[in-house]
């Protein structure tokens, strides 16, 4: 009865489902299998139970990724979020001076990708021709090595990862700010109320499920960074710059799964981030407060 009603549809429906599965489901599972295995890509998988898990944590270069990757996720989502809520308050009407403000900033995540970070190691190039040292030699200071010195890593990392992703959230706040009716603010006006007010009491409470969107969608993001890091600091000895000061968990994940070939222990720190993500949007979700 169900074939002969619905065996149109199943049939439709059935490419997407069995390519989701070949490329989705069973990759997923065969990852989760194979983090309990002692696997290097040459031999059959042995199993070990947990043993990937325990050798992970004890491992104090995942601990270095892990807390290089808190902080920077952490500064990119707040200062993203903050700015580009700024933004979208400051441009978001539809003069032309505004549209082109919007465009100018979301460029940047149309034209990202690894034509942008070879711009972005240009300007930040520890040598005397780069921008950055080209404008400290201009005020009279001494070159800095922004892409050799520990110290600098972190701030380099996040002013590209703010600069990637400001302008979508520019425009997501726009779009979100202009879902808010205009009769509330003519009522806040009419009462007498201020702009602070008014930012206080209805835009920023109306404003909360983008607010949750952006926030956990950046977070997520921010979390999985590989790119940035890998073309800025990445070379043949290390992948993650000085003194490990780049390393990320997805950049270390690469290092033991696709050049030590030690892929059952890059399965179990893939599984780890996998449930890092899940508790931190969780998280997230709890403390912003979840709307329907």
């Amino acid at each position: 009865m169900i074939w002969r009603r619905h065996g149109r549809d199943i049939l439709l429906v059935a490419p997407f489902f069995a390519l989701f599965g070949l490329f989705g489901v069973w990759p997923v599972l065969r990852s989760a299998w194979l983090s309990f295995t002692d696997y290097h890509a040459t031999d059959a998988p042995n199993w070990i139970g947990l043993r990937n898990y325990a050798e992970l944590f004890a491992d104090e270069r995942f601990w270095t990724a892990l807390a290089n990757t808190a902080t920077y996720m952490a500064s990119v989502s707040v200062i993203a979020v903050l700015l580009g809520l700024l933004l979208a308050l400051s441009f978001g009407s539809n003069s032309r001076l505004h549209q082109a403000v919007r465009v100018a900033f979301f460029l940047p995540a149309v034209a990202g990708g690894v034509g942008a970070i070879s711009a972005w190691k240009w300007l930040a190039n520890s040598e005397a021709y780069g921008l950055f040292n080209s404008i400290r030699a201009a005020v009279g200071l001494e070159p800095a090595r922004f892409l050799g010195d520990p110290q600098w890593t972190m701030p380099v990392l996040v002013l590209v990862g703010v600069w990637s992703v400001l302008g979508y959230n520019l425009v997501i706040f726009v779009a979100g700010l202009r879902a808010i009716p205009e009769e509330l603010y003519q009522a806040a006006r009419l009462d007498g109320a201020s702009r602070w007010q008014q930012l206080l009491h209805i835009t920023l409470p109306n404003l909360r499920p983008t607010l949750v969107y952006v926030s956990v969608t950046g977070m997520i993001a921010s979390f999985q960074v590989f790119y940035e890091p890998y073309l800025l600091y990445g070379a043949v000895e290390t992948l993650g710059g000085p003194l490990d000061s780049a390393l990320m968990l997805v950049t270390y994940l690469f290092d033991r799964g696709f050049r030590q070939l030690d892929l059952g222990l890059a399965s179990a720190a893939a599984w780890v981030l996998t449930t890092l993500l899940f508790g931190l949007t969780w998280l997230n979700l709890k403390l912003v407060g979840r709307e329907r």
